[in-house]
Formats: C-alpha cells, structure tokens, sequence
C-alpha cells in the first residue's frame, strides 16, 4: 500500500469522526515523521479532560484512553469491561490497514459508554482493574 501512516490514520478517523464528534470529541494531530520502526502518525481525539490517543505504523497500534490523570490500554480496558471472555473486535487481524479502525469503532460504541459519557466514577473502577490486570501479566503502567 502506498498510502502513508499520515494519510492512513486520517482516512480511519474519518471511520471514528462520526462516534466520537457525537460524544463532543475533537481530533488533534500528532507527531508524525521516522522512527526507529519506520514512519508513524499519531494523533489524540480530546474532550475536556478525556483524551483517546491513537498510533499508527504499519497498523493501527497503541491505543489509549486517558480520563484526568488516569491512563489505561485499549486491550486491558476491555478486559476490565468484558472480562475473559471478551467480545471486543479491536485489535484484530485484517490486511485492510482500516479494519483496525472499524473495529475500535465497535468496541467504542458498544463497550466504552463511561469514557465516551464521561462517567468517571464507572472508568476509574475499569480503569483500576485494568491496571490490577496488566500488573499481573508484567506490563508497564502508562504514565
């Protein structure tokens, strides 16, 4: 595919715009350029104090949900929300760079009503289990 990580992470916006403009998100570029992977984009939608900041390389990549000072990872958020059991769609496997992006779609709309309805009581118990679960498999907290 020719298109660039820049070009890419904005044509999978514009599969999210529609969700997250109707919560009152707004989406503001990143830094985009070469990194020791190879070229990359990110880019952060923002609505108050809620941030959900997205990475683009090859793929779409690390994606995070920050509400205040609380930081948690897309994968160990849904793990909280859904337990082991999952049913989230997003990350998946998919040769289409924009399948990553319809996926996180679905699970924005249907598994993260209390980051996108800004009920911070009900993100900071997932979030807190979130993190219980990424410390139980080794992962670096996200500052």
């Amino acid at each position: 595919m020719s298109d660039t990580p820049k070009e890419i992470l904005a044509a999978g916006c514009r599969i999210l715009d529609p969700l997250l403009h109707r919560y009152g998100f707004s989406y503001v570029e990143g830094p985009t350029g070469l990194g020791s992977g190879g070229h990359f984009a990110s880019g952060t939608y923002v609505n108050g104090d809620r941030k959900l900041e997205l990475h683009y390389r090859y793929s779409l990549g690390l994606v995070t949900y920050h509400f205040g000072t609380v930081s948690v990872r897309h994968e160990s958020y849904m793990r909280a929300a859904l337990g082991v059991n999952g049913g989230n769609k997003y990350p998946g496997f998919s040769d289409d760079p924009l399948d990553g992006f319809r996926c996180l779609a679905h699970d924005l709309e249907n598994f993260a009503g209390a980051f996108l309805e800004g009920n911070e009581k009900k993100f900071d118990q997932l979030a807190k289990a979130a993190q219980e679960w990424e410390r139980t498999l080794g992962f670096a907290r996200i500052p």
